[in-house]
């Protein structure tokens, strides 16, 4: 007897941990492996234990991280790191901080509009 329905897709586990690792989104992996993201999920829940697309993804992506993590050092004793600051920005939370503090006593400006609103409600509760 033939089997109705659609072929089913495969879906090899090491590709699909690569994609992972690379920081796919589960649309791109999806794109990949030309099926839909509902097809990923469910792969993903027979293959990795019930496991959600989204936890299997937390797992296997730390491993890119950990990719880039490397390669920013490698590159940081080369001198340009530009791509590999991006990509830290992007996919393991760093950023520039810069420390901003305001005086308000001397800011002319912020006393100014304090003035103008305290008149203004006063103006109303008159």
């Amino acid at each position: 007897m033939a089997k109705i329905g659609r072929p089913e897709v495969k879906i090899e586990k090491e590709d699909f941990e690569k994609l992972c690792s690379m920081q796919c989104t589960l649309v791109e992996i999806a794109g990949f492996f030309d099926c839909s993201e509902d097809t990923i999920e469910n792969w993903c829940k027979k293959t990795y234990r019930g496991q959600t697309f989204s936890e299997v993804y937390k797992r296997k992506s730390a491993k890119g991280k950990i990719s880039v993590r490397r390669k920013q050092f490698q590159v940081a004793d080369a001198g340009n790191a530009t791509m590999l600051i991006w990509l830290g920005k992007q996919y393991l939370g760093q950023r520039e901080y810069q420390d901003i503090t305001l005086n308000k006593d001397t800011d002319d400006s912020i006393l100014e509009m304090e003035k103008y609103f305290a008149e203004r409600r006063q103006e109303e509760n008159s």
